[in-house]
């Protein structure tokens, strides 16, 4: 039996170190005033022995649901701008944020990064371009430019605090336009680029109240929803016009 158990404990060590982790909230409610959410993560590292040797680590990131995107090239053609070549990507992330205790590469080695998808650009995947599209990776970074500019791709690097090597801490911006769904949260612990132990929860985003309800009929019913802001849109300008007239006399 002794040595049975020997062997179950060589096939499945116990972890060094791992996290435990904890988020200010896990529920994020989108209103009709709502202009964006912080998210304070904070965590310990937890150990059964004395800290190991190398340099600790930590990363921290939210992934919003993926979705296809058609990213197309603008051009000046007769003294307009018409979209002309297109490249079809299959996944991206809707928001992504990685907050890092130092520069990413310093805590996260290339293959651990292509392994665990760590990094902005190795979470969108499979680009197809048609064949007068030669270069599809100018492309991806315009993707990734155009959402770093609306805050929907954040690389915080150095935004994550740890103290004494065992407790960590950090903030992280979401923007006012969220995808509902849920939102992927992982926690990487590090030592010298290698992964020693991660963490994964996840955070839900939804529409709640008349925002819930204006979305759902715009879904479901959009004949009503149509014809209901057609409505709101004459009795606005109606009200608008009317007050000018007071206004004038």
């Amino acid at each position: 039996m002794r040595w049975l158990i020997a062997l179950l404990l060589l096939a499945f060590p116990v972890a060094a170190e791992e996290v435990v982790l904890g988020l200010s909230q896990d529920e994020i409610a989108i209103t009709t005033s709502f202009d964006g959410s912080e998210i304070f993560v904070f965590g310990a590292v937890k150990r059964e022995a004395p800290i190991p040797e190398g340099e600790l680590g930590v990363i921290v990131t939210i992934a919003g649901p993926s979705v296809p995107v058609t990213v197309r090239r603008k051009e000046r053609r007769f003294g307009i701008w018409v979209n002309t070549d297109g490249v079809e990507i299959e996944s991206a992330p809707s928001y992504y944020a990685v907050a890092t205790s130092a520069n990413l590469d310093e805590v996260l080695s290339v293959r651990e990064n292509l392994r665990h998808k760590v990094s902005v650009p190795s979470m969108i995947q499979s680009v197809s371009a048609p064949n007068t599209v030669l270069d599809a990776s100018a492309y991806v970074s315009a993707l990734i430019r155009i959402r770093e500019n609306s805050g929907n791709f954040q690389l915080l690097e150095g935004k994550v605090v740890v103290d004494d090597e065992t407790l960590f801490r950090t903030r992280i911006r979401l923007p006012a336009a969220l995808t509902e769904g849920a939102y992927e949260t992982r926690i990487f612990l590090t030592r010298d680029g290698n992964i020693v132990s991660q963490y994964e929860t996840a955070i839900d985003v939804r529409k709640v109240g008349l925002e819930r309800w204006l979305h759902s009929l715009s879904r479901n019913q959009p004949v009503v929803y149509g014809l209901m802001s057609l409505a709101i849109a004459i009795f606005a300008g109606w009200s608008a016009s009317a007050a000018f007239s007071l206004l004038r006399n």
